[in-house]
């Protein structure tokens, strides 16, 4: 048996003191050292086999995040793991109050293409693994070829929505677990807030000025922005499926900018299949009785089945009766934006397994809405909860 844990951290807007990210937004050394020990307080509490993170500017900033978190881990190991000078009561022996050091661990870091000067910044992600990567860490961002999504009203063709580059990369690597090799993408899908076109002659958009409120224009930026999400989810189920057609378990995890059970989710996770195929009419039915028979229904099902991932937090709340996990909380709304999916190799229903999820953890109680005394100094801190899946494999065949 193999046991390994995947955790998935927005850091929000990683990069070092003195320098602007976005337009007059920087971080004082002061505030910078907050952040940085914040951070890394949060990394030695997950003590995560692989981790995946999102919102990072700076690949030197996350190595100073790492490096400050295995020290913080050093001094909790030295003060509590077992040792002949300490007292019964200061040693206990229980193994995960062991901190894993991450001295040897493996950073793939996938920067932005958009990313620009200073106040102009964008963010990449990257993913920090103990057990090191199989092979070359891939990055999905410029696509070569736009992809054209076409549309139609009533046979008549209405154009189409064209995506050529992501808002931000995909990371994919292959990790080894166990006599494994796992894939697993890290992602950052385009957020909530409005996408307006600026004008040609330069100068903002007109729906950017809130002196001047423009409420259906301002929708329009939310659609173009839930376009490219799904858009941006599309790209990525597609790299999905490509590795489970090739017999391969797969995870993703990150920021997914909406809700579980929301369009874009579903794009990523797959569909669920009907209860039975045979209650409804064929594609080609020529009568009423055309419906699909009990060998296309299994098939169909299978076929579904197959490329299917399932979300780690709807498994454990299934498999401890909680009802409650959120990683974001904004405007009175608390909801889990980010996922981690689970390829079915992970259930432990399905009958050629690797391996299962035996728990799963949120660390969450930072999260304020901005009610908390604490709350001007969470700015500096993570506006996402922290996820993580622990995972057993099976031992080698």
């Amino acid at each position: 048996m193999t046991n390994f844990t995947i955790a998935s951290f927005n850091v929000k807007n990683l990069i070092g003191a003195d320098q602007e990210y976005y337009q007059f937004q920087s971080y004082t050394p002061e505030e910078y050292a907050w952040k940085r020990d914040w951070l890394a307080d949060q990394m030695v509490t997950l003590d995560a086999d692989v981790i995946g993170f999102q919102e990072v500017f700076d690949e030197a900033a996350l190595s100073d995040v790492i490096t400050l978190a295995d020290a913080h881990g050093a001094e909790q190991n030295d003060f509590s793991l077992p040792d002949a000078a300490k007292r019964y009561r200061k040693r206990p022996i229980f193994d995960k109050l062991a901190y894993g050091s991450y001295r040897e661990a493996e950073i793939a870091f996938a920067p932005n293409l958009h990313d620009g000067e200073a106040g102009h910044r964008r963010p990449g992600v990257a993913i920090v693994s103990r057990l090191g990567f199989v092979g070359e860490p891939e990055i999905i961002q410029d696509l070569g070829q736009p992809l054209d999504i076409p549309f139609s009203d009533g046979g008549e063709d209405t154009g189409f929505f064209r995506i050529s580059q992501l808002s931000r990369p995909i990371l994919k690597v292959r990790i080894p677990v166990g006599g494994q090799v796992i894939t697993v993408f890290n992602c950052h899908l385009k957020s909530k807030l409005g996408e307006f076109i600026r004008p040609a002659a330069g100068g903002h958009a007109p729906e950017q000025d809130l002196t001047q409120y423009d409420p259906v224009g301002r929708a329009l930026g939310s659609a173009r922005a839930a376009m490219r999400r799904m858009a941006e989810a599309w790209v990525l189920r597609g790299a999905i499926v490509q590795e489970l057609n090739a017999g391969n378990p797969v995870i993703v995890l990150g920021d997914f900018n909406d809700s579980e059970d929301a369009v874009s989710s579903e794009i990523i996770s797959g569909e669920h299949p009907f209860k039975n195929y045979q209650w409804m009419l064929r594609h080609d039915a020529e009568h009423r009785g055309d419906r699909y028979s009990e060998a296309d229904a299994i098939q169909i099902t299978e076929d579904i089945e197959a490329v299917r991932l399932h979300a780690a937090e709807k498994l454990f709340v299934r498999k401890s009766l909680r009802d409650m996990v959120f990683t974001s909380a904004f405007g009175g709304v608390y909801e889990s934006i980010d996922q981690i999916y689970l390829s079915r190799h992970f259930l432990p229903e399905y009958a050629d397994n690797i391996g299962e999820m035996s728990y799963f953890s949120v660390l969450n109680d930072h999260l304020t809405d901005g009610s908390h005394p604490e709350a001007p100094y969470n700015k500096l801190a993570s506006d996402h909860g922290q996820i993580m899946a622990h995972i057993t494999l099976k031992g080698e065949a």
